[in-house]
């Protein structure tokens, strides 16, 4: 199997930004996106996403076998918000496991939750997403979206072995139109693509990232 390079390796970190200045846009607007109300937030900041990484979705819904769609769940966090998630899973990581130290928590802290540093949805640059067929119901990916590899049982990794053969077609289905477009999976999580970030600079050897974190009220 591939080596895994985490959210935590200090390489991701490493990648400058320069930020193209791409607006955070709502996906509920004007495009053919379904989208899940199961990350709903007060002020809709799960549904935003920059312009650029919108229309790339748009493209890849478009490659999609006849009958199938893309199913938006959770786009732009506010850097508030990445680092409440990250700092609960790692005190569950610190539960876990009293002994290990903190760079350990952070790692592995990190196959499931972006440091908030780095994280791509807090650049607008991510979404978690799925597939559903032409009633409306989602396809069968083997875990659900946002399982962790504790609950799982590793099945959330994308080239997870102990997932059905239909599971493991559902994924390169989505995987095929997604990477068409240009966006790069994070390989623990099936359901986490992104463009333009750091990780995606990182995976793609992009001289540097075209979204830095930001807050969405100051360019929403």
């Amino acid at each position: 199997m591939t080596e895994i390079i985490l959210m935590s390796d200090p390489k991701v970190a490493a990648v400058p930004v320069h930020d193209v200045d791409e607006p955070l846009v709502d996906v509920r607007g004007d495009s053919p996106l379904l989208v899940d109300a199961r990350k709903t937030d007060a002020t809709g900041a799960f549904a935003h996403l920059r312009a650029g990484v919108l229309d790339r979705l748009v493209k890849a819904q478009s490659l999609l076998p006849n009958g199938l769609r893309l199913l938006f769940v959770e786009g732009y966090r506010p850097p508030s918000l990445q680092r409440a998630y990250f700092e609960e899973y790692a005190s569950e990581m610190r539960a876990l496991h009293p002994d290990w130290d903190a760079d350990r928590i952070r790692t592995a802290a990190s196959r499931y939750v972006s440091p908030p540093e780095i994280a791509p949805h807090s650049a607008g640059a991510a979404v978690d997403l799925t597939l559903v067929d032409a009633d409306g119901h989602e396809l069968d990916f083997g875990t659900r979206v946002n399982a962790s590899p504790e609950e799982s049982s590793g099945a959330c990794f994308t080239g997870a072995e102990n997932i059905t053969p239909e599971a493991r077609a559902h994924r390169e289905t989505l995987g095929a139109a997604l990477t068409a477009v240009g966006l790069v999976n994070y390989p623990t999580e099936w359901w986490h693509w992104s463009y333009g970030d750091r990780y995606w600079a990182l995976m793609t050897g992009a001289p540097a990232a075209l979204y830095g974190p930001r807050e969405r009220a100051d360019r929403a």
